[in-house]
């Protein structure tokens, strides 16, 4: 004689081998709570029923046979999904548990009541389908959440719900696409006590970065109270981002994003009335405050690690922090589905061939672009009018969208961060999707043609009209491997994610001015003089860019520390040489507050700009905040991969001070391991090289700059375009002694710009002269490597190489 079924089953019982009876889900938190508790991973207390629970519940109300015949009516195309989703969930809503079922149900919740000292537990109730939450089918969201559950009645209530839920128009569709049966599959209903997260913050994370699918960061989207705003997309949360490989040394703190999110709204218990929970508008002060410290993101990105590490793939987590208790729980928890499955055989990319007027941006899901015609649609009532192939416009998504997020040519939504459903959802499609632009419902209109990018970094952009891009893949395998170094040139940190595929080796130019203009927009002098400043527009822009920072200068420091360490972060430990700011006078003029602190100059470009700055009185100040973000980066941030370059360097003497104040400012030269290298760009680089080798550990050729001061042609020269060229026999010679000399004494020699590409013969020279590497925009570095590899092959009987002994993190390239 058999025994009967177990019904429920306590959460700390669970394993993954109990799958089959209560989830994916659920049997990954009692792993999780078991295994990694001593690591102080925490999970609510709770049970789950099991799938001999729903199979009791279905046949005692007779739903298997009605069941079945609405879906052959479904599959036969006699009736409608939505019709069919209404009858089934019907049927589950109206039926009982069977006395035995309720009873070991309720039998649970008491003691679990017990435990907690009281007789109505506050309960959290989630369901699980059995059998389906499989890597390929992430199910996010597909069975609805029941929160702030109380008392016997409403707690069988939220079973029967969640169990009707599984047959919602959004699941049955779900089930449809990834090709599962409906009548083999099971519900189990997870019940835990509550997190108090409406008196804290909850959300959402990944142990591996969801939109590009780089291995080395976990992500965090947090809002305040409870955490179904940033799952459902309802607010624009906090993110974090944290980089891995450094979190195992507790002394460091490699944080490389934190960004507020406006957080509008937040969800908390509600007091009186039939419902469990309210949605209330959050205060100015709560939409400008990080709902998470830096101990705590660190500590939830370390849980991260050790969850990743137990299951043995990337995680997609969701998170809750008590208000009572200051401790944080994880509530959800399955293997992330979309990047972990990703090819990494091929590279895939997207590149807009001209730009437009840009209607609206907000944060890029997806590395693709799409164009069509506009479509708003509001409330999820309205689906039906969608029409197939048009570009979906909405406040925001959550699981009742997904009949028509499965015809949509992109998304685009007012409200969301990069974790909640219409991104998880667009993701596993292959949607191209722009999540909390605030006002596309506002802006665009229906049939309007526009053009969606996804493809400029984790910005993503609207164009009016539909302008052309073009796509190209590239199997890995296919790209040579060549003995000169590739690098990128990186201007922007939130590009720098979308390129760690690439078969290159570190970024041999990040631009810092770029980080300044695109991440801080001020003057770093109006900083460190707010108080004195005359412009009272500017002074009003600078507060509110830095509310929360008391000290102004701390966000410039901040802000840039977390740029470069982004950067460093996706090249990690190949070397990332971050150029030191090379403004010229009326670009630093155009940043807030800037018209203060610039003289105006006839001739820019030859003028105030590169290292001259440095010590100047006008900038010296703000070159030391430049020096404590490097130094933050690669001592509390932990990436020694960053090297410095210098700029713009016309004399020996103004390098020995810009050392100097380096020095004064804890960045010595070859103290912790830290290079400092020069660009050459001036003709003294090149006729004094002997000297600047003594000074510094590597070379740039910055070769627009070179190619215009010895040829004596403004490079901005639309009249004497023709005869600017690097070709040019005179740049060639200063190239050959600059690399000669550079390699007599040690040193290393870059270079980097079109030139190499543009020009095969160009790349054949400077390979025969021995150049250590070649730096490129990323979207040019698989068209080129052949050419550099073929360059290679014809120069290989008299190729010039570094003297040995020369490391490659000495490789310098830029523009």
């Amino acid at each position: 004689m058999t025994s009967a079924p177990t019904l429920v089953r306590w959460l700390a019982e669970l394993d993954r081998s109990d799958a089959p009876q209560v989830g994916d889900k659920h049997a990954a938190l009692g792993e999780m709570a078991a295994a990694l508790g001593e690591q102080g991973v925490r999970v609510p207390a709770g049970f789950a029923t099991t799938a001999a629970a729903y199979e009791r519940f279905v046949a005692a109300n007779g739903i298997d046979e009605a069941m079945e015949t609405q879906l052959a009516a479904l599959a036969a195309g006699t009736r409608p999904i939505h019709r069919v989703g209404k009858a089934i969930r019907r049927l589950f809503l109206q039926g009982e548990f069977p006395p035995e079922v309720a009873a070991t149900i309720l039998d649970a919740y008491h003691e679990l009541g017990q435990h907690f000292d009281t007789e109505e537990a506050d309960v959290a109730i989630r369901a699980s389908a059995t059998g389906t939450d499989l890597p390929e089918a992430s199910f996010a969201g597909q069975q609805e959440t029941f929160l702030n559950v109380r008392g016997d009645a409403d707690v069988l209530d939220a079973c029967r719900a969640c169990y009707a839920s599984s047959f919602t128009d959004r699941a049955i569709s779900y089930r449809i696409a990834h090709g599962i049966d409906h009548l083999r599959m099971a519900l189990s209903v997870g019940v835990m006590k509550m997190v108090r997260s409406d008196l804290a913050g909850a959300g959402v994370m990944f142990s591996i970065d969801p939109e590009t699918g780089f291995e080395d960061a976990v992500v965090i989207n947090a809002a305040w109270g409870l955490g179904e705003t940033v799952v459902r997309g309802s607010v624009n949360p906090d993110e974090y981002m944290v980089f891995k490989p450094l979190l195992e040394n507790p002394e460091l703190r490699p944080i490389i994003e934190a960004r507020v999110g406006e957080k509008q709204q937040q969800l908390i218990y509600a007091e009186g009335g039939t419902s469990t929970t309210a949605l209330k508008d959050t205060s100015q002060v709560e939409r400008r405050a990080r709902v998470l410290d830096d101990d705590e993101v660190l500590q939830l990105a370390r849980w991260a690690v050790a969850v990743e590490r137990h299951f043995g793939c990337p995680m997609h987590l969701e998170w809750a922090k008590d208000g009572e208790s200051g401790e944080v729980y994880f509530v959800a928890a399955r293997p992330e589905s979309v990047q972990s499955q990703r090819s990494t055989d091929t590279l895939s990319s997207y590149a807009l061939e001209m730009r437009g007027e840009v209607l609206v941006s907000g944060q890029a899901i997806g590395e693709a672009i799409t164009h069509g015609q506009v479509q708003v649609i509001e409330s999820v009532n309205d689906i039906d009018r969608f029409i197939d192939g048009r570009i979906l416009v909405t406040g925001m998504t959550d699981p009742d969208w997904m009949p028509i997020l499965q015809r949509a040519a992109g998304v685009i939504t007012d409200h969301g961060g990069r974790t909640c459903h219409a991104a998880v959802i667009s993701r596993e499609l292959g949607i191209p999707t722009i999540v909390g632009s605030n006002d596309a419902t506002r802006v665009l209109r229906d049939g309007q043609e526009v053009t969606l990018s996804c493809a400029e970094g984790d910005h993503g952009f609207v164009y009016a009209g539909s302008l052309p891009f073009r796509a190209t893949t590239t199997k890995i395998a296919d790209v040579p491997r060549t003995r000169t170094q590739v690098m990128l040139i990186i201007a922007s940190p939130t590009a720098a994610l979308r390129w760690w595929r690439l078969p290159c080796h570190g970024i041999g130019l990040a631009r810092m001015e770029f980080m300044i203009s695109d991440l801080i927009q001020v003057h770093p002098m109006a900083l460190l003089h707010f108080d004195d400043l005359r412009d009272e527009e500017a002074k009003r822009r600078i507060a509110d860019l830095t509310h929360g920072y008391d000290d102004k200068p701390e966000f410039f420091v901040d802000r840039l520390a977390r740029g470069i360490g982004k950067m460093a972060a996706s090249q990690y430990p190949q070397p990332v040489i971050v150029r030191t700011s090379d403004f010229k006078t009326n670009e630093y003029a155009a940043l807030i507050g800037g018209r203060e602190f610039e003289p105006h100059e006839e001739n820019p470009m030859l003028g105030f700009r590169g290292a001259s700055r440095y010590d100047a009185e006008g900038y010296r100040a703000a070159f030391a905040l430049e020096c404590r973000a490097i130094r933050r980066v690669r001592e509390e941030l932990g990436f020694d991969n960053v090297v410095v370059m210098i700029p713009f360097c016309r004399t020996v003497d103004e390098a020995d001070r810009v050392l100097a104040l380096m020095a004064d400012e804890g960045l010595e030269r070859g103290k912790n391991g830290l290079e400092v290298q020069v660009m050459a760009e001036v003709p003294s680089n090149v006729l004094l090289v002997d000297r600047f080798t003594e000074r510094f550990d590597g070379f740039s050729i910055g070769s627009n700059d070179l190619t215009q001061l010895i040829l004596g042609i403004d490079r901005d020269s639309a009249r004497l375009a023709d005869m600017f060229d690097e070709r040019d026999e005179a740049v060639k010679r200063a190239v050959r002694l600059l690399i000669q000399g550079a390699h007599a004494a040690g040193r290393s020699v870059g270079i980097c710009g079109q030139a190499p590409s543009d020009y095969p013969e160009f790349a054949e020279f400077l390979v025969a002269e021995g150049i250590d590497a070649i730096a490129l925009n990323p979207d040019s570095i698989l068209g080129v490597l052949p050419k550099i590899a073929a360059a290679e092959a014809v120069a290989k009987a008299g190729r010039k190489v570094s003297p040995a002994g020369v490391r490659y993190r000495q490789v310098l390239s830029c523009h």
